[in-house]
């Protein structure tokens, strides 16, 4: 069994789906706050989700000893090109999802989904996917309806969409595996814990 140091909804979904024996523990990371200090440091996006993923699963590795442990996390950087892109964070209201969703229209943003397993304080194993995701121009009506039908689930997804939902509407192209776009690299995953005996090989 692993704990799962997130109450990520698509996560467990994935994890069950898998058939991974998993407790879900929150991590109690304030994240905003974590968020802030890491960027002041000079991260990028995908060094951003790594730490992440990493502060989260050491918060919850002290509380359960011997377990292995998995922190998750997840970032979006429009690059257009540019080596450090910008990065998109969560919604705030459904104004700044409008915002948001003006501002991926039409261009291509890359997905960091990050993962970390830590051992008693000391993380074991981490692996860090992107995905290339390249949205299609987005009318004002579409924007609207969009989030009208799906705002209760999309607004505590990074980019305002859950690919297993509605938000498969917003995209033109994706280059990278979509369990990764659920927040999940998965399939690496699956490998690492089949080679600790968590899993059958």
């Amino acid at each position: 069994m692993i704990v799962l140091a997130s109450q990520s909804a698509s996560r467990r979904a994935l994890l069950t789906a898998a058939q991974v024996p998993f407790e879900a523990l929150s991590p109690g990371v304030d994240e905003d706050a974590a968020k802030a200090a890491l960027r002041a440091d000079g991260l990028d996006a995908r060094a951003l989700a790594d730490a992440l993923a990493e502060l989260k699963a050491l918060k919850v590795s002290r509380r359960v000893p011997g377990a292995l442990v998995l922190g998750c996390d997840q970032t979006l950087s429009i690059s257009d090109g540019a080596e450090r892109g910008e990065m998109i964070d969560k919604a705030t209201d459904r104004a700044d999802a409008e915002r948001i969703l003006r501002q991926l229209s039409g261009r291509v943003h890359h997905l960091h989904s990050a993962a970390v397993i830590v051992l008693n304080g000391e993380p074991i194993w981490r692996h860090v996917e992107r995905v290339r995701m390249a949205m299609r121009p987005l009318s004002e009506n579409f924007i609207t309806t969009y989030l009208d039908s799906d705002w209760d689930e999309c607004r505590w997804c990074v980019g305002c969409y859950r690919i297993e939902g509605p938000g498969a509407q917003l995209f033109s192209q994706i280059e990278g595996s979509q369990f990764a776009i659920q927040g999940l690299p998965l399939l690496p995953l699956l490998d690492f814990l089949r080679v600790r005996g968590v899993l059958k090989a």
